[in-house]
């Protein structure tokens, strides 16, 4: 638990919940919002993105970063979920009616005043995730407001976009990244908050709630990846940092802890280099070769470097001793911090520097000889990279550039959220010249037939739902507010209407077992809907015992793609048909004939036991009992 008194320092932060549209077909087109799982793709097509001048003559810094990477891009598509529009061949079509609908329906949720006209803008993005080298994004609703607890939170803005081609991996020294572009297009609504949240938990809280008010829509999906929260975090001292792509929802505290320990960290580091007399005109960009001191080293990434006829270069930074490995976070030092710069800005695999040796194979007499070479005294610490020419030269210079920055506190960027709640540097801040309009698509108004006819199909309100959900299906009020503030309460509804399993099993199941089996490192995110449906129609049809429920769910999320009755057969669970069962009957009514003469009908729970113990979960209870009653 956290002893930072978040309100002494004066955090501030800001949500933006992004998550997929469940509407048939992408954002400007008619293909399906469908991923392909491990196939070889029918199509790929290679590009490079090029930064362009905004309508000021500006570059947006973003953009400029990551035009400075080099890489090329290779897409990967196929024809079920892709067409010329995703490939940027084609103009895009005209806005997803259905998709504007949704978003107008979370909007009035929020309180929000929807816009009179939808103007597509253009986001500049050339990371390659998109092969227009820009993101469509559209404000559809402005203001507005939700209550958490007794906190009115205030709402910035609802806007409709489309998701980005997934990243599927690097090649050739990372000088190719392969996107796929099955996901490009999928329909997505964001919501943006006010900066009006104070405390970690409270940012959480105010996520669920919000999540919540989009499932409640009944048109967004579920799974891994179809949710993504960002996070605009500040303090007093600080700067705005935004934390992107925080999938798991209890992980959004963690996130934003770590992130105030590290934005304090760093002004401290700040604050004692400046009490040892250190100022940023000390840290010079002078690069010193020191190849040969590593020509015979037993460091293997070093060594492979020289090998190759490449370069070790090194740097000294005054007065940085022993604040190198000074952790900010988890398994995150300051040294991190340079690390990361050098990777992005000189495309190396990392650096080395003098608080953590000797390490890696290198030699305290190497150290010394290199701390020798760069004129480092004990109260400096080095960094040193071996890689290209060109490559350990930017990469160090990126290095110093931290290194100054240091004098400034904490640098405004946008950082990467990793599943351990710690955050890595992504990028620069982007700025205003990064969005321009859409030429291809016309404004589109929302009229007020549109909006009366969202009005007229608005959700069953949380308080009258949840009233009737205890009352239909007989859960008490724990578990009835459980299943409502899941993801699984529309496929609830169906699963007890279409299979006849008790609601109690089906809710039970889906709030409390499957959270359960996440906990055990179950990855439940790899089991779909028509997966979990079928289950429970298995269950309803006799050819499951519920009991194997579980057992069942955690061998189809370790074997994706498989069907339930591959599950069952793999796992021996096949169920014994009615013949089978009065057979076993017979077998244990003949061998406790003398209990059933002297007891007769209170025979019935001991027989019961012996029989659920042959059959072990591949027989209805109640068909035993059935049998049971009618041969004693």
């Amino acid at each position: 638990m956290s002893t930072v008194d978040y309100g002494k320092i004066g955090l501030k932060i800001g949500l933006e919940i992004h998550q997929q549209l469940n509407v048939g077909s992408k954002l400007f087109c008619s293909c399906p919002p469908e991923l392909v799982k491990d196939e070889v793709p029918e199509m790929t097509f290679l590009r490079r993105l090029r930064p362009t001048q905004s309508e000021l003559g500006k570059v947006d810094p973003s953009v400029f970063f990551e035009s400075q990477k080099g890489v090329k891009i290779l897409y990967e598509a196929h024809r079920k979920c892709a067409c010329l529009v995703d490939m940027d061949e084609e103009p895009p079509h005209s806005l997803n009616r259905e998709a504007l609908k949704v978003v107008l329906t979370a909007a009035f949720m929020m309180n929000m005043q929807p816009v009179d006209e939808v103007h597509v803008m253009r986001k500049t993005i050339i990371d390659g995730s998109s092969t227009t080298g820009f993101q469509r994004t559209s404000i559809i609703a402005l203001g507005g407001w939700i209550k958490v607890g007794e906190k009115v939170i205030s709402m910035q803005a609802v806007t409709l976009e489309e998701d980005a081609a997934r990243k599927i991996g690097v090649e050739g020294d990372g000088k190719i990244v392969r996107y796929r572009v099955d996901r490009l297009g999928i329909p997505l609504i964001e919501v943006a908050t006010a900066p009006v949240m104070y405390s970690p938990l409270e940012a959480q809280h105010v996520a669920l709630a919000i999540g919540k008010i989009l499932r409640d829509t009944g048109k967004v999906m579920r799974g891994l990846g179809v949710i993504r929260q960002d996070l605009n975090v500040s303090i007093t001292k600080g700067t705005l940092v935004e934390i992107k792509g925080v999938q798991e929802l209890e992980l959004i505290s963690t996130v934003i802890e770590y992130e105030v320990q590290r934005q304090l960290g760093l002004l401290k580091v700040k604050d004692e280099l400046g009490s040892r007399g250190i100022t940023r005109e000390v840290l010079k960009p002078v690069f010193v070769d020191v190849t040969d001191i590593f020509r015979e080293s037993k460091a293997k990434v070093i060594r492979k470097a020289v090998d190759k006829n490449q370069k070790v270069l090194a740097v000294k930074l005054v007065g940085f001793a022993g604040f190198l490995g000074r952790e900010l976070m988890p398994n995150f030092r300051v040294g991190s911090e340079f690390s990361d710069r050098a990777k992005f800005w000189g495309r190396v695999g990392g650096i080395f520097h003098t608080d953590e040796m000797p390490n890696y194979g290198i030699t305290a007499e190497e150290v010394a000889a290199v701390c020798k070479a760069v004129g480092a005294s004990i109260e400096d610490g080095v960094v040193f990279v071996a890689d290209t020419a060109e490559n350990t030269f930017d990469a160090l210079k990126a290095v110093v550039d931290r290194a100054q920055e240091i004098f400034d506190g904490v640098p405004a960027e946008t950082r990467t959220a990793k599943e351990d709640g710690t955050t890595r540097y992504m990028r620069p801040r982007p700025g205003a010249s990064r969005m321009y309009p859409e030429t291809d698509i016309p404004a589109q108004a929302i009229t007020e037939e549109l909006l009366q006819e969202v009005l007229a199909n608005m959700p069953e309100p949380a308080e009258k739902k949840l009233a009737r959900i205890m009352e239909q299906y007989l859960l008490n009020e724990k578990l009835a507010k459980q299943i409502l503030d899941s993801e699984w309460v529309k496929m609830f509804e169906e699963i007890v209407k279409e299979t006849g399993v008790a609601a109690s099993t089906v809710a039970a199941f889906l709030t409390e077992t499957i959270k359960a089996l996440k906990r055990d490192g179950i990855a439940v995110e790899n089991v779909n809907e028509n997966q979990v449906k079928a289950l429970f129609a298995t269950i309803g049809s006799g050819a499951l015992a519920k009991e194997a429920l579980a057992v069942v769910f955690s061998w189809l999320a370790k074997n994706e793609d498989k069907t339930v009755q591959d599950a069952i057969e793999a796992l021996g669970l096949k169920m014994f048909t009615e013949a089978d069962v009065e057979l076993i009957i017979d077998h244990v009514i003949a061998a406790n004939k003398p209990a059933i003469e002297k007891n007769g009908k209170g025979a019935l729970g001991m027989l019961m036991g012996l029989v659920m113990k042959e059959v072990r979960g591949k027989a209805n209870p109640e068909l035993v009992n059935r049998i049971l009653k009618q041969k004693i």
